[in-house]
């Protein structure tokens, strides 16, 4: 089907119905097609669910190949909450379409994020009407603790990995967005992997899939 966002769509075998879904979204400067490798090993333990992975609604100011969910050059706090709700409405619009075509609501549906997409997922996650299955954010951060604030209506259940040697996403985002959740009764899980960068580790993955079948099966 044709979604508002340009997507990479990975169904079921042909034998499985659709149950649940997950929706990835991608890091600065990526796209739907780099985050969909998580789905290699997962699909195999999610028989029933729809992996989807859109492409941001704009182009990466640094790199035009790839995209972004809001634009990162320039630094002032109004102008990236300003940009972030411009991407989550974008978000919301590709959610429900998948909830509409798909007779899904939002406890069938996990989001999994990435650096930005990741700080989109926590936005999305908490300030939804419902709760999501779950939410599973890997290196990223709360944008604004404010603005989630005035928002937050939900109490999704979360995970949040991070690598203690990541170089683009302070590794103590992880403990600032973990204080955020516990100080408003959110469920939160976290693993600061050792030795690991800026990327997705075969170990956050794994840590990711468990969480995953535990909350959305």
């Amino acid at each position: 089907m044709e979604f508002s966002l340009n997507t990479e769509e990975i169904k079921p075998g042909k034998n499985y119905t659709i149950k649940n879904a997950i929706i990835l979204l991608h890091g600065y400067g990526g796209d739907g097609k780099d985050i969909s490798t998580l789905t290699l090993n997962w699909r195999r333990f999610l028989p029933n669910t729809l992996f989807l992975c859109p492409d941001a609604h704009e182009r990466c100011a640094i790199n035009p190949i790839g995209f972004q969910w809001f634009d990162l050059m320039n630094n002032d706090p109004s102008f990236i909450i300003d940009e972030a709700l411009k991407g989550e409405k974008k978000i919301l619009k590709f959610i429900d379409e998948v909830k509409n075509n798909f007779n899904l609501d939002a406890s069938k549906i996990c989001l999994v994020g990435f650096s930005q997409g990741c700080m989109m997922s926590i936005n999305l996650g908490l300030t939804s009407d419902e709760n999501y299955a779950c939410i599973v954010g890997f290196s990223g951060k709360i944008i604004d603790k404010e603005d989630l604030q005035k928002r937050k209506k939900s109490n999704t259940k979360f995970l949040l990995v991070h690598g203690d040697a990541d170089e683009v996403v302070s590794p103590t985002s992880l403990l600032e967005a973990k204080d955020f959740l516990v100080r408003n009764n959110i469920y939160v899980e976290t693993n600061m992997i050792k030795g690991c960068g800026h990327h997705i580790s075969v170990e956050a993955s794994s840590l990711a899939l468990t969480f995953i079948k535990k909350n959305m099966l």
